[in-house]
């Protein structure tokens, strides 16, 4: 699991300038090209989002399966994390489509 977030991290900075440039062009100069762009975005996005989802439940579990008690203290601001990570990926995919 270290190592996929190695990679999606690796991926984000060497990807993230290309779908820059990319936007930049179709934005400027009218290019064919900010659909990929676009989609490179939303897709960096959701396996930002992603990771973080996964993060944020695996660490909850984590917790409860140590300290039982905790459960109900642990769930709300779990869930209104998961929501708040979500909004992200929802908000760089209104960008992403705005861009294109």
């Amino acid at each position: 699991m270290k190592n996929l977030g190695k990679i999606a991290t690796t991926l984000v900075a060497t990807l993230a300038p290309v779908a820059a440039v990319v936007a930049e062009e179709a934005h400027a100069g009218g290019s064919s090209l900010g659909p990929i762009g676009a989609g490179m975005a939303i897709g960096m996005a959701v396996i930002g989002g992603a990771l973080g989802q996964g993060k944020a439940v695996g660490s909850m579990l984590e917790s409860f399966g140590r300290n039982p008690s905790v459960g109900g203290k642990l769930l709300v601001p779990m869930l209104i994390g998961m929501a708040l990570i979500e909004s992200l990926v929802i908000l760089a995919f209104v960008v992403a489509l705005k861009a294109s």
